[in-house]
C-alpha cells in the first residue's frame, strides 16, 4: 500500500479525508506468473497497479499475440475503453512474473470521483498520461527506426530485457523477433 500511497499522492494534492476514502477502496491480489486479469470479452471493472510485478497487455490479430502494453513495477493500467465504455475488453490482461497487484472498481472510482474533487483530479491526470503515452508510442512506431525504440526502452527500463520475454518486446516495438535478434547482435 506504500508505494500505491506514494504514487497517488505525487499526482497532486488530496486531503487527508479524500486520500483515506480513495486508499480504502483499494484492493490488493498476490498473484501468480501467467495469471489472467482480464479475458478478452469480459468487461473492465478495474483500474490496476503494479505493487511489484510486470503485467502484459496484448490482444490477437490475425491468431498472433500483439502486446500493447508492458505494466512495470509502480505503474498503473486498464483496459481502457472497456473501463470507460463498460462493454467488452478485445484486450487480455496477464501477469509476466509473480505480481503484487492493486485495483480500484469502476463503481468504487465513479463514487468517490462525484463526491471527491482531488480524486476526479486525479483520475483527470491518469488519463492525460494515458493518452500521452500512447501517442507517444504510436509516434515512435510510425516515425522512429526499430533500433531507437529498442534503445530508448532500454535506456528507460533497464531490467525489461531481463523480466520479459523476447517475443512480447518485440511485438511491442512492433517488430519481428528476427529484426529483434540482429539489434541484440549488434548491441
Amino acid at each position: 500500500m506504500d508505494r500505491l500511497t506514494q504514487k497517488i499522492s505525487a499526482t497532486g494534492y488530496f486531503s487527508e479525508d479524500s486520500l483515506q476514502a480513495f486508499l480504502q477502496q483499494w484492493q490488493q491480489w498476490k498473484l501468480p506468473k501467467d495469471y489472467l486479469l482480464l479475458k478478452e470479452g469480459i468487461v473492465s471493472d478495474y483500474i490496476y497497479f503494479v505493487s511489484s510485478g510486470l503485467a502484459r497487455i496484448y490482444y490477437f490479430k490475425h491468431g498472433k499475440e500483439i502486446t500493447e502494453w508492458l505494466a512495470m513495477d509502480g505503474t498503473f493500467f486498464l483496459s481502457i475503453t472497456s473501463f470507460f465504455k463498460r462493454t467488452p475488453s478485445k484486450l487480455n490482461i496477464h501477469t509476466i512474473e509473480p505480481s503484487v497487484i492493486m485495483g480500484i472498481h469502476h463503481d468504487d472510482l465513479m463514487h468517490l470521483c462525484d463526491e471527491y474533487h482531488d480524486v476526479e483530479r486525479w483520475l483527470r491526470k491518469l488519463l492525460t498520461r494515458s493518452l500521452i503515452s500512447s501517442q507517444q508510442r504510436m509516434d515512435a512506431i510510425q516515425f522512429e527506426t526499430a533500433l531507437h525504440r529498442y534503445r530508448r526502452l532500454a535506456d528507460e527500463h533497464p531490467t525489461i530485457l531481463q523480466r520479459v520475454p523476447l517475443s512480447y518486446i518485440a511485438s511491442f516495438l512492433g517488430i519481428t523477433q528476427e529484426t529483434l535478434s540482429r539489434i541484440r547482435a549488434h548491441r
